[in-house]
């Protein structure tokens, strides 16, 4: 076991089998593993005390760029149910994925859930898969709940009606999450609503918030902006008379602080959540009311929340 084990980390986890124990958790409930800290709150969220969910990568781990440990790998031969984002943004883990869907494991890429049109094309360099960001879109985020509400509800047949439920409460949840963030961003003037990041992982919350969006470095971390990049951003800058850029909890921000330094802009002492979300329990209390930054919807608000106070 062990010699497969370290074989399956050498190979980016592609060489897991379909293999599982009898009781696959520490609690003997059926255990979800996640990859993203996004999935990992929706499978929660839904779960309930039904299951137990163990997520692969923590707040502020970057995805894109993301090393499974062998801790990994024996979470992954032992869950029931597996849940990943899809689109490629968990890099070459999503082929292993696919490969132990193939293989009858109950596997679930969330962005398959998502209507394709609505799904943005991939930016330039990245051709052959869509923008991996979609949870940037409550609405989009929303779409994702049925697949995962029917995949616990295979794993766990006896809860169906409670799963159920509680995709329909996380769904009426999204919605008033969508109306919040349209109120709070009509708070900026339509001219003002241009946002600079750290790399572009914030197209789809731009699409639909409008706001027009440019990234330092591309859809992926893993991408390295060139000079040209660099010195295209600062002549943009200076040229609308932007006074304010947004950093990034998962992303270094040495780039977009040069790029804020050379255009003579400042940067946002509130970095957003991009590809993962914060710690937990990190409650945050803005406007007379406080939400936890470790959920999805307490990462969206403090986006907003954030961007609008460092823009308006």
């Amino acid at each position: 076991m062990l010699t497969r084990i370290l074989l399956a980390a050498a190979l980016g986890l592609g060489g897991l089998t379909s293999c599982k124990s009898k009781v696959n958790s520490g609690s003997g409930k059926p255990l979800v593993v996640t990859t993203t800290t996004m999935a990992t709150d929706l499978a929660q969220r839904i779960g309930g005390d039904h299951v137990e969910v163990r997520g692969l990568m923590g707040p502020e781990v970057d995805p894109h760029n993301y090393i499974p440990a062998l801790s990994d790998t024996s979470l992954l031969e032992r869950g029931d149910l597996i849940v990943y984002s899809g689109l490629h943004l968990e890099g070459r883990m999503q082929d292993t994925l696919e490969a132990m869907a193939k293989r009858g494991r109950r596997v679930v890429a969330l962005s398959a859930g998502v209507t394709q049109d609505r799904l943005l094309a991939p930016q330039e360099g990245f051709e052959g898969t869509r923008d991996p960001h979609f949870w940037g879109d409550p609405t989009l985020w929303r779409e994702t709940i049925p697949s995962l509400v029917k995949a616990l509800s295979e794993t766990v047949p006896a809860q169906a009606a409670d799963f159920e439920a509680k995709g329909k409460e996380m769904t009426a949840e999204l919605d008033k999450l969508d109306a919040w963030a349209k109120s709070r961003v009509a708070e900026i003037p339509a001219e003002k609503r241009v946002l600079i990041t750290s790399h572009d992982a914030f197209f789809y919350f731009g699409r639909a918030y409008g706001f027009e969006v440019r990234g330092l470095q591309g859809v992926s971390t893993a991408a390295e902006a060139g000079l040209k990049d660099r010195t295209d951003l600062v002549a943009f800058i200076r040229s609308r008379g932007i006074r304010t850029l947004f950093g990034e909890t998962s992303v270094n921000a040495k780039g977009i602080q040069a790029v804020a330094d050379e255009a003579g802009a400042k940067l946002s002492p509130g970095a957003l959540f991009s590809d993962a979300m914060g710690k937990p329990g990190d409650i945050e209390q803005l406007g007379g009311e406080s939400y936890d930054r470790g959920t999805y919807v307490g990462m969206i608000k403090h986006n907003v929340n954030v961007i609008v106070e460092g823009l308006k």
